[in-house]
């Protein structure tokens, strides 16, 4: 092994996804010198069947930061449409409600992990690419990280370091406890065809197997199907006619008959909060902070506003790692965080069961929201901008 060699910035990043590089982006544009450290191999190819459903308001935080490049192919999303099968009741928002462009849009995480990428280089962040960080620690005047390399293992110190990679790292540090709930599901993905155009159209559909989501993808859908670890294999296995026609079924005819359905991908789904997001000078955003279910598609979007609470905390702090800045962002963060992850949570509760008073119940709930326009404008506000004190 070679030996170790030592390298120094104002702010070291550890995860190099959307969350991560808008950290770094952002912290350069403080004048800082900010080092991002990321498993992935440079312009390696990303293999990865998710399409991301991004808010107005996380679409201009990426705008802003230079990371959302004129040619980024992505489908606005200008309608969402919630209701639950079996049931009357039913919630549509327009982002005609917030006097918004659009309430968001829908984009493939290669595409915008390709725009973050130049958008790094351009700004120019060092990024440690290929690179593996293998433990974190946190002195009193730095924090330091042990990587493993390419060129061999090196010792990385920073004032701040902030971990925005799946939250492994967070474990091991002093303070810091993790909340877990396994949902004991999967999430299936695949792209599906449907009769009519998505013309701007996400749904959320309660269905009695699962919650699930269609996302308009280019000229199709992405369907985010949210079933139990038995059902998400036999779903991966099972007949292209056979699936189009469950899912018929579970989704209606709103968009006229599903003509096919693409290879599925599945992911497990499990609730995770860390405790606290600060130890030391070691901070957590995005996914080392909280997962959550993918329900609402709230997760990528909190983890932005991770990124952007933390670095407007420390403006006009000399030093990154001051505890006082770091105290603010955990503190403004609270509301957000607990909400949205409550929120989802709650979704899923409140949705699992069906017996007709329930049905009845909860479509009574969608109905009020529709017809009550000061409370459809909140509840699209909160959804879009997160939850503010």
């Amino acid at each position: 092994m070679k030996a170790m060699n030592g390298e120094h910035a104002d702010a070291l990043v550890v995860g190099g996804g959307p969350v991560g590089a808008l950290a770094a982006l952002r912290l350069a544009r403080q004048g800082r010198s900010v080092l991002l450290v990321e498993a992935r191999a440079r312009g390696a190819e990303v293999s990865d069947a998710r399409a991301l459903a991004l808010s107005w308001h996380s679409r201009q935080l990426l705008a802003e930061a230079g990371a959302w490049p004129d040619g980024l192919s992505a489908t606005a999303i200008d309608t969402v449409h919630v209701s639950q099968q079996g049931s009357c009741g039913r919630t549509r928002l327009d982002s005609a409600d917030l006097g918004l462009p659009h309430l968001g849009a829908v984009v493939d995480y290669p595409a915008l992990v390709a725009g973050l990428a130049g958008a790094l280089e351009r700004a120019g962040v060092r990024v440690l690419w290929q690179s593996r960080v293998l433990s974190v620690k946190s002195l009193s005047q730095y924090a330091c990280a042990e990587v493993d390399t390419p060129d061999g293992r090196r010792l990385l110190t920073a004032r701040l370091l902030a971990l925005a990679e799946g939250g492994a790292l967070a474990d091991s540090l002093p303070g810091v406890r993790r909340l877990t709930h396994d949902y004991r599901q999967c999430a299936v993905l695949a792209e599906v065809e449907t009769e009519l155009p998505p013309a701007g159209v996400a749904y959320e559909r309660f269905a009695h197997d699962g919650p699930l989501a269609l996302l308009p993808h280019g000229d199709r859908y992405m369907l985010v199907w949210t079933r139990s670890r038995a059902d998400a294999e036999r779903l991966a296995a099972a007949d292209d006619a056979d699936l189009c026609a469950e899912l018929q079924q579970a989704f209606g005819e709103r968009q006229g008959r599903i003509l096919s359905i693409g290879p599925r991908a599945g992911f497990p789904l499990a609730l995770r909060q860390a405790s606290r997001v600060v130890s030391g000078r070691v901070v957590l955003i995005g996914n080392a902070a909280q997962t959550m279910h993918p329900v609402a598609a709230q997760g990528l979007n909190l983890g932005l506003r991770d990124a952007v609470g933390l670095v407007d905390a420390l403006d006009g702090a000399a030093d990154p790692g001051d505890a006082a800045a770091l105290r603010r962002y955990a503190g403004s963060r609270k509301l957000d965080s607990h909400a949205v992850v409550g929120f989802t949570h709650g979704l899923i509760k409140l949705f699992d069961g069906h017996r007709p008073w329930q049905n009845a119940l909860r479509g009574i709930g969608m109905t009020a929201l529709d017809v009550l326009p000061p409370l459809r404008r909140k509840f699209a506000g909160h959804l879009v901008f997160g939850v503010r004190g």
